[in-house]
């Protein structure tokens, strides 16, 4: 009862979902890492989840036994490659989580985890389009605006691609927004609802204030907007160099999760989350772009246009677009190449 009174509605409305006769086969792909792990542990509190599986290279066996213990209804299986596990984790899925790759170090942007990062997504979207072509793909891996491309790639020389069932989790961006903005004007998170487009890197993230309800100074807005895009610097400097956004990225990485359950499995109406998507939002300048997407039974329902914006985020917008360009270019080139 105690840790049930310290979460916030949000993480209630992630954690605590109506019980439900269906329940759905969710896998997590890189289940074992700073991400996976206490991702792992939240998504085993949904009650529309009914076969939890991890798969990781090394010591997943040992998480899922870990997790096996919690008293919520979920079955959970640990995979490793040994045996054909990452077909046994993926057979039957109907969400499939990617939170694998290596983690940010001091100084290195997103873009310096690509060639690590952009090599483990493709190999597990192989097998995703192999053994589990119809489940929802939901994309942690960094950096997501390459890698996002890369799954769909994967997908499209297998034959199975479906727009409405890839997404990039961006929530952390808006789980952040919401947070720093309640900070600056006293107010709760839930009361804080900033909506976020762009990508999921630096100046890709474009935070819509003007659209919050609040009034911001420009120092404000300034201040907010930067922080808003290098969040995760913060953390990866106060960890010294041990690690990135692992906590907050697995708390949105939930609730994406845990909102899209709700929308297929549970089949709950005007369901919305800002979501990196294959998207006519900037159909000439960009082929995947966040905003707010409405989810339904078949993952993407309705894609929310960007809406009235001020001067200053057109300004932002500008600057995303040829970085977004370029980020999908390469995830493309990437699985392309000769």
């Amino acid at each position: 009862m105690f840790a049930s009174r310290q979460i916030s509605s949000i993480a209630k409305r992630a954690f605590s979902t109506s019980a439900s006769s269906n329940a759905a086969k969710v896998a997590v792909l890189g289940a074992s890492g700073g991400i996976g792990q206490p991702l792992s542990l939240l998504l085993k509190q949904s009650k529309l989840i009914s076969h939890l599986s991890l798969y990781d290279i090394v010591n997943t066996p040992g998480v899922a036994a870990d997790l096996s213990h919690i008293n919520s209804n979920s079955k959970v299986t640990g995979h490793i490659p040994d045996n054909d596990g990452i077909k046994e984790a993926l057979v039957g899925c109907d969400i499939v989580v990617i939170p694998a790759g290596v983690p940010r170090k001091p100084g290195m942007t997103r873009d310096d985890l690509f060639n690590t990062n952009a090599s483990i997504v493709r190999d597990l979207a192989s097998a995703c389009a192999e053994y589990c072509p119809k489940a929802h793909i939901l994309v942690i891996a960094n950096p997501v605006n390459s890698t996002v491309p890369i799954v769909a790639e994967v997908f499209k020389k297998a034959g199975v691609y479906d727009a409405k069932r890839l997404f990039g989790v961006t929530t952390l961006d808006v789980v952040r927004a919401s947070r720093f903005v309640s900070e600056v004007k006293k107010v709760t998170t839930e009361e804080a609802n900033i909506t976020v487009i762009g990508g999921h890197s630096g100046v890709t993230i474009v935070p819509l204030l003007s659209q919050s309800g609040f009034k911001f100074t420009e120092d404000e807005v300034k201040a907010l907007t930067k922080r808003i895009q290098f969040g995760g610097d913060e953390v990866v400097t106060a960890k010294n160099g041990t690690g990135s956004a692992t906590l907050s990225m697995a708390f949105a990485g939930a609730r994406f999760t845990n909102s899209l359950l709700e929308a297929v499995v549970s089949g709950k109406k005007g369901i919305v989350e800002p979501t990196f998507v294959e998207s006519p939002v900037f159909e000439k300048d960009v082929q995947f772009f966040a905003t707010n997407v409405e989810l339904g039974p078949n993952g993407v329902e309705k894609i929310h246009p960007v809406g009235k914006i001020n001067q200053f985020e057109q300004g932002l917008i500008d600057a995303a677009i040829p970085e977004l360009k370029n980020n999908i270019a390469k995830g493309k080139a990437f699985v392309n190449k000769a």
